[in-house]
């Protein structure tokens, strides 16, 4: 498999990435799957569970190079290919990093916020390349064809809350599978603050307990990302406390976060039953 077309490279496997046993499952069927044809996957869910890792650790430990390409800059269909530029008063056509990659075996291609384009005509040309013929003719590049083996990801947070986004083109969803994330349970995402960051078990449960609470607020549920744990434990790691490492992460004022600290100190139950452990393990 060839990893050195430009900037294309296998990335490096995360030893601590937890998914569920179904989702692993599925994942090891999409790679068998690509063994035939290439393969299209949509992974959608909250902001910061996990799904460009996810992408990240498909290509990793099948040891494919990966590609990312951030569609919220596209602004008009092919743009994805290349460009007219102007060089000593000369146009020419510059060739981007996407036709080489879909032309690269077992390739791994991350269409990332694939529903956040500047236009949503920009998306026109991905049409032929997730269709049944997987080519597209451009009269700068002529024909190109998606190589055996390559796996076309596209990530996406959908909803109200997210600036910028689109529903996703009924036409254009109907391609692919599709994979939903969501936060992790509360025994696994501790573990993984504690192996990530290396701070204190009770340390790493106070954080994801805390954040537990902010997220099932019913009267003003807060969006606290396991990116947004990981960060504060992190600031812990260095010696912060818990509550400063809040304060100084998100957006979140000290009356609040006082409110919810005491509701977990008389609280004599905790957070979250442990009942879905056996079901995560590392991916």
């Amino acid at each position: 498999m060839n990893s050195t077309i430009r900037d294309l490279a296998v990335p490096k496997p995360d030893p601590n990435f937890f998914l569920p046993e179904a989702l692993i499952d599925n994942i090891s069927r999409i790679s068998l799957l690509s063994q035939r044809h290439p393969v299209n996957v949509l992974v959608a869910g909250k902001q910061g569970c996990g799904k460009s890792s996810l992408v990240r650790q498909f290509a990793a430990r099948n040891n494919r190079p990966l590609a990312t390409f951030q569609i919220g800059l596209l602004s008009e269909p092919g743009q994805l290919f290349g460009e007219h530029a102007l060089k000593d008063g000369q146009t020419y056509y510059r060739k981007y990093l996407f036709p080489d990659a879909i032309q690269t075996p077992g390739c791994v291609i991350h269409l990332e916020e694939i529903n956040r384009p500047e236009h949503p005509k920009a998306l026109n040309m991905l049409f032929s390349v997730l269709s049944q013929d997987r080519s597209v003719y451009t009269d700068e590049l002529g024909h190109i064809q998606v190589a055996d083996g390559v796996v076309f990801f596209a990530t996406l947070n959908e909803g109200d809350e997210f600036i910028g986004t689109e529903m996703l083109d009924a036409a254009l969803r109907d391609r692919f599978y599709v994979m939903i994330l969501d936060y992790l349970p509360p025994e696994v995402e501790t573990s993984v603050l504690v192996l990530k960051t290396g701070i204190e078990q009770a340390d790493a449960q106070t954080i994801v307990n805390v954040a537990a609470k902010l997220r099932n607020n019913s009267r003003d549920p807060m969006v606290v990302s396991t990116r947004h744990t990981l960060m504060i434990a992190e600031m812990v790691s260095v010696g912060a406390a818990v509550e400063k490492a809040f304060t100084g992460s998100l957006q979140i004022n000290q009356d609040t976060l006082e409110s919810v600290l005491l509701s977990l100190h008389v609280e004599t139950k905790k957070i979250g039953p442990k009942t879905s452990e056996n079901l995560y393990q590392r991916y």
